[in-house]
């Protein structure tokens, strides 16, 4: 088995280390895998799509402006 060795922050680290019964490698390893193969799965998704990075963005803005005015009408 391959080892990589990773840098985490100092605040994570205490959490890690007070919760010693985990094995930590066995976590991560998990971890990782389930993100890669979400990442590989749209990878996939995105690659079959024929929207283009221009319509994408004009859409996820009217999408957002429309979510925004629910919302506001929500709170009246």
């Amino acid at each position: 088995m391959a080892e990589l060795v990773i840098r985490i922050p100092e605040d994570l680290k205490l959490v890690v280390e007070q919760v010693s019964e985990i094995d930590w490698s066995l976590a991560v390893s998990r971890l990782a895998k389930e993100k890669f193969e979400r990442l590989a799965r749209l990878k996939r998704i995105v690659s079959k799509s024929e929207l283009s990075e221009e319509k994408a963005v004009e859409l996820s803005d009217k999408i957002s402006e429309s979510l925004a005015r629910r919302y506001e009408e929500m709170l009246k």
